[in-house]
């Protein structure tokens, strides 16, 4: 397994993370992995060396983070791994129990760490952003927490730049704990982050963590994306919102044509390609099956010819509202 730095911070963190959005409970969605087939994939992951582990609060209203916990501990693994959660999203119906209000940060830190079954959450991050957020108060409220012991490092995910910037620098005038990475949307699918976010990243040292590396799927083969043959292609609502159009297609098409050529996976094609793009970033990939660990794992080591990263790149079809927000 390759290493590489998060960010400006000191930790050394695998090539790319595991993302434990499918741990937890199908009643959650129906594609969710049971205990035994995502303790098969969590000990496949730490066998090639992965060390960054995402989850999060809302993931099967909290199996996933239970779930993880559980099976790190059996394995004897928690020091072995950084674990890294995000909160923001609903835990309950009440109006607090939601955001970034400095009452619900430390509800739901407290609550995080008892079903991880840890002391620490290595890694605390923003969730599905709320544009109304007190940068302020949310700012101060992530520093309590590191303070107290409980949280390492901050990050956030998918935050506009300009509410990511008043963050940074409230932190930093303020002498607080500063965010330290950011996990957003990247894949050669969608690259609107490229506009603004990713450069200001690199400029502040911010650790990329982009999520989505295969674009849910659609980068991983032709029968997947034409039949969605996948449980989770087939109930996947996003898929629909932020792909499909006519030039997300022929790229589709283009990676495809590339994979052959090279006599490789698609999925390694699209991996590289973030690589290639990113050198510092460390995709958050998520598995259904034991192959797709040693896929996402083997294509670590494809370096992508720069003709065909610039072929991919050629064509890219811009977003005109720029990203989510």
């Amino acid at each position: 397994m390759q290493f590489v730095r998060l960010g400006r911070t000191g930790l050394q963190v695998s090539r790319i993370a595991l993302g434990a959005m499918g741990f937890g409970s199908p009643t959650w969605r129906s594609w969710v992995l049971d205990r035994k087939k995502s303790a098969s994939i969590l000990a496949r992951a730490l066998e090639h060396g992965i060390n960054l582990i995402d989850t999060c609060d809302f993931y099967s209203a909290g199996e996933s983070e239970r779930l993880l916990g559980e099976l790190l501990r059996e394995m004897n693994a928690r020091n072995a791994v950084l674990i890294a959660t995000k909160l923001g999203n609903p835990t309950g119906k009440g109006p607090n129990d939601r955001g970034y209000s400095r009452k619900h940060i430390i509800e739901a830190v407290d609550a995080s760490l008892v079903r991880l079954k840890t002391d620490r959450i290595d890694l605390l991050q923003t969730h599905i952003w709320d544009p109304s957020t007190n940068i302020e108060e949310m700012v101060e409220a992530f520093d309590f927490v590191v303070r107290q012991g409980k949280v390492l490092y901050v990050g956030g995910t998918d935050i506009p730049c300009w509410q990511f910037a008043r963050a940074i620098c409230h932190a930093r005038v303020n002498r607080l704990t500063q965010f330290s990475t950011m996990q957003h949307h990247y894949n050669a699918l969608w690259r609107e982050d490229e506009r603004e976010l990713i450069p200001y990243c690199r400029a502040e040292g911010i650790g990329l963590l982009p999520y989505s590396p295969l674009a849910r799927g659609l980068l991983t083969g032709a029968a997947r994306r034409l039949e969605r043959i996948t449980e989770r292609a087939r109930t996947d609502e996003y898929a629909n919102l932020w792909y499909g159009r006519p030039a997300d297609t022929t790229l589709i098409e283009r990676v495809e044509k590339i994979a052959e050529r090279l006599s490789v996976k698609p999925a390694a094609v699209a991996l590289a390609w973030v690589f290639a793009k990113a050198p510092e970033a460390v995709p958050v990939f998520g598995a259904t099956s034991l192959f797709q660990v040693d896929e996402a794992v083997n294509a670590i080591s494809l370096v992508l010819p720069d003709e065909d990263v610039r072929l991919i790149d050629e064509a890219y079809l811009p977003r005109p509202g720029g990203g989510h927000f």
